[in-house]
């Protein structure tokens, strides 16, 4: 099972206008894939869709019967286009075969939600993936509202936490922590994005990406932020010059030989 979905990160989902690269995509797999293993149930939620490429990741990895809510405004107009952003996003499912669950696509901008807007579509969320507004109220609507609508053991991911092209992302997670006073904590680090659970989960979550062969590839460095000792997935600079080379000659098919 997992080879497929492999193969289908490194060459079906690269025809998805997007900015989850393999690093992440292999983390969500590990995650994804542990928190089934261990039965730790709940619904997925993300916001910030774009054109699809994380929520096809999400429906590829969990399958159709998984609930998935998707939150976005939907609002990007591109001139050379001739569908709309939504349009392209259910095209886009239609070419990966698979399906848009249209009851849970939520139009709308992220902060103007309430936790019961995700809650009654998918129940608690065990995965919530923030890669919406990128300015500090966005960042601080964003966390409140996956906090709030998450399972016990559930794991919220930030994106581009550390992009110094949008510095307020790095201050809206950090107020984010220190404002929960120790209810939640960073377990793993990747060059994009940080993934953050519950205290009592810490352990298991680390566990989960320290022992994945999805990431054995990667060299793992522990590090410390704000309390919790997290472990930074380092992608090395000849593995990303790589992987890229391939995608850039159009050897997707082969490409996934950099991440093994």
């Amino acid at each position: 099972m997992n080879s497929s979905v492999r193969k289908f990160i490194f060459h079906d989902l690269q025809a998805i206008e997007g900015y989850i690269d393999p690093p992440d995509a292999l983390v969500f797999l590990a995650i994804l894939r542990s928190q089934q293993s261990a039965s730790l149930q709940g619904g997925l939620a993300e916001i910030g869709v774009y054109y699809g490429r994380s929520y096809f990741l999400l429906r590829k990895i969990c399958g159709d019967r998984e609930k998935i809510v998707a939150i976005d405004p939907f609002d990007i107009v591109k001139p050379d286009h001739s569908l709309t952003q939504y349009e392209r996003f259910a095209a886009g499912g239609r070419q990966l075969g698979l399906s848009v669950d249209e009851e849970r696509v939520i139009k709308s901008d992220s902060t103007l939600l309430r936790p019961a807007d995700v809650i009654e579509r998918a129940g608690l969320i065990r995965f919530f993936s923030i890669d919406g507004g990128h300015m500090l109220p966005h960042v601080e609507a964003d966390s409140r509202l996956a906090a709030a609508s998450l399972a016990e053991h559930g794991i919220i991911v930030f994106d581009d936490t550390f992009n110094p092209a949008w510095p307020e992302v790095t201050a809206g997670v950090t107020d984010f922590l220190r404002e929960e006073a120790g209810r939640y904590s960073v377990f793993c680090l990747t060059k994009y994005k940080t993934y953050v659970c519950r205290r009592p989960f810490h352990e298991f979550y680390a566990q989960t990406i320290k022992t994945s062969p999805e990431l054995k590839t990667f060299d793992h460095i522990e590090t410390e932020f704000l309390g919790s000792t997290a472990i930074r997935l380092h992608n090395p600079m000849r593995r990303r010059i790589a992987y890229e080379v391939m995608v850039g000659l159009g050897m997707r098919a082969w490409s996934e030989r950099a991440y093994r």
